[in-house]
């Protein structure tokens, strides 16, 4: 198997329109696709980031059932030289970090939550080498 990327991540929101109030309207994400009471998804580079209420998709038969609970983690990746920026702009946005930690490459990383209680990271290009 010869995998590219991971093109699509799935986080779960029973309340879809705060899914997209921080995830479009903070975050900037472009919105692909909106059916309220089932999903939104997003794009995020070049990748997809959808976001499922769990109430719904649990059920379905196609695509399969699917659902979870608990704090999930994904990393957005930004350009090295807009890091410092971006975090500027969230801190601005009221958005609280709730930890940074300096990799063994030297470069760092930082912490939040969106409205679900998900740890997302913010990670400049070239962290994992």
């Amino acid at each position: 198997m010869n995998i590219t990327q991971i093109k699509e991540t799935c986080l779960y929101f029973h309340d879809l329109e705060k899914a997209r109030r921080f995830y479009h309207e903070i975050l900037g994400l472009p919105l692909i696709s909106y059916v309220p009471g089932k999903h939104i998804f997003f794009r995020a580079g070049t990748s997809v980031l959808l976001c499922f209420n769990p109430d719904d998709s649990k059920n379905k038969k196609s695509p399969p059932g699917h659902f979870a609970k608990g704090r999930y983690h994904l990393a957005f990746e930004v350009r090295a030289e807009e890091y410092e920026t971006h975090k500027k702009e969230l801190l601005a946005k009221g958005i609280v970090l709730i930890d940074k930690v300096i990799w063994e490459t030297g470069q760092e990383s930082f912490y939040f939550e969106d409205p679900e209680g998900n740890v997302l990271e913010i990670v400049p290009v070239g962290i994992w080498g």
